[in-house]
């Protein structure tokens, strides 16, 4: 990275306050900057360390007194976490898989391969596969028998596209992640124990042992824009319908999304999150770490999961849910200030038997 604060500013539409020929050779937080460096100050809370650091300029807060911290430059943004997505997308340097095919690479004569790509030491792309222009294939990734990856997609290292799945543009996905392997989909011959608990919700009747049967996923899966999957995580083919992912949704590490899933547009789904087959999720959602969703329910538009809510039964749109079961998250902290009152409860109820008690012997 080598940009003047001018170059940096002008790329992200934002005005320089200063000097804008100054050098800049990398991003540093406020204690530890050189003089090359860019500190990432965004709130007034930095201040003292950036006083503790050596920077000349600076990304500040939007009404931030630049001279007085005694900087020669700086750009004020009026929002600078937002304006930290594209200074940080400016400095990344990338991976460095370098340009065309590694020779080590393994491309079926049937796949199509657009142009300026890049296919990673053993990589393996299948037979009728299409890889569009410009895509990356990391090394040890491997796409399968007439997947499809959009332009611009960038896999990672060891990432796993199965059989017919099909994405769409600037698709990323992080070391690991596994795109279109089968759904956990058993069944028994009979009326199995687990069926006779939903039904009654705790009985198993007089049901005994099956062994289960597979059911093939067919359905392979289908990724719009611009999403993004994160390392270690899961999206399972659907069984005869394709799980669907909408544009724009970004998905964390460690995430776990089942057979014929339907994720909307611009989610957010959180490190550990799993969601049960036949789920369906609408837009604008965000699930925190550990949310876990129940199968065959519906997922409102704009609704927030707190940190590790279990959801049992379908979410309205707009709702922020919270706790196992999950319910509104006023309600479950209700809940948890009613559980702390709970043992003073219990002491004036014990008191008030014994003076009830104490009063009627005297009589």
């Amino acid at each position: 990275m080598r940009y003047t604060v001018g170059e940096i500013a002008a790329a992200l539409q934002l005005d320089v306050l200063g000097d804008p020929d100054i050098a800049i050779t990398g991003l540093a937080e406020p204690r530890d900057a050189g003089p090359d460096d860019l500190a990432l100050a965004s709130s007034p809370k930095y201040a003292d360390a950036l006083g503790a650091g050596h920077a000349r300029a600076a990304l500040l807060w939007a009404d931030a007194d630049w001279e007085a911290l005694g900087l020669e430059a700086a750009i004020c943004p009026p929002r600078p976490r937002y304006t930290l997505s594209g200074l940080t997308a400016l400095a990344d340097p990338g991976h460095n898989f370098g340009a065309g095919i590694h020779p080590s690479a393994i491309i079926d004569p049937t796949a199509e391969i657009g142009a300026d790509v890049s296919i990673g030491a053993g990589a393996v792309i299948g037979a009728e596969a299409h890889i569009g222009g410009g895509c990356v294939v990391g090394p040890l990734s491997f796409v399968g028998w007439g997947a499809s990856l959009g332009p611009n997609a960038y896999l990672r290292e060891h990432v796993s596209i199965g059989a017919k799945v099909r994405i769409g543009a600037r698709f990323i996905a992080q070391p690991g992640a596994r795109i279109g392997g089968d759904g956990f989909s058993f069944v028994t011959p009979e009326k199995s124990g687990v069926e006779e608990v939903r039904e009654s919700l705790g009985d198993q009747g007089q049901s005994t042992g099956q062994p289960w049967a597979r059911i093939a996923s067919l359905g392979a899966v289908v990724i719009g824009d611009d999403v993004e999957v994160g390392s270690n995580s899961v999206i399972d083919s659907g069984t005869i319908r394709p799980t669907r992912i909408g544009d724009r949704t970004k998905i964390d590490n460690l995430v776990h999304i089942g057979h014929n899933c339907v994720i909307g547009e611009d989610n957010l789904l959180c490190g550990c999150v799993g969601i049960a087959g036949s789920a369906t999720v609408g837009n604008f959602v965000v699930m925190a770490g550990q949310v876990g969703v129940s199968d065959n329910i519906s997922i409102g538009n704009n609704v927030v999961l707190a940190a590790a809510s279990k959801v049992l039964t379908s979410v309205r749109d707009g709702k922020v849910m919270m706790g196992y079961p999950a319910v509104e998250m006023k309600t479950n902290l209700e809940v948890f200030r009613n559980v702390r009152r709970l043992g003073r409860v219990l002491r004036d109820v014990t008191d008030l038997k014994k003076a009830v008690f104490n009063t009627g012997s005297s009589d």
